[in-house]
């Protein structure tokens, strides 16, 4: 079904992701046990934050000095960011548009993902409310 190498490649996201998801799912508990009383997703913005500073980081140490390989950025950057956040690629992706100066690709992109992934929580929500 997968070629051999696709597997261990899986697995390696898998394992990451796993510690990604435990991670986010502590920091936001521990940020909300901090500021208990506060009605705005506080630990959310917090996780999406640190995880835009982290795969920003760590794609700045490989882009200029090759600090980690293949097997590491699968672990790490898809892994364990993929599973703490996936504002952090987004972040990352609308960032290397800005750099490339698809200026307009950016703005569209940055657009898309607000009104297409609130329009598809409000879609879901409602269909979740009938009947």
């Amino acid at each position: 079904m997968f070629p051999p190498n696709a597997l261990s490649q899986i697995a390696l996201i898998g394992m990451g992701g796993f510690l990604g998801s435990i991670s986010r799912f502590y920091l936001s508990g521990v940020v909300h046990r901090i500021i208990p009383h506060l009605s705005f997703p506080l630990g959310t913005l917090a996780v999406n934050v640190l995880g835009c500073f982290l795969i920003g980081l760590l794609y700045g140490l490989a882009d200029t000095r090759q600090f980690f390989g293949d097997e590491v950025r699968l672990f790490l950057v898809i892994g364990v960011f993929g599973g703490f956040t996936t504002f952090s690629t987004f972040g990352y992706e609308t960032l290397a548009l800005l750099r490339d100066a698809e200026f307009t690709l950016a703005v569209l992109s940055v657009l898309m993902h607000l009104v297409a992934g609130l329009g598809a929580v409000w879609v879901g929500d409602s269909l979740g409310r009938v009947g």
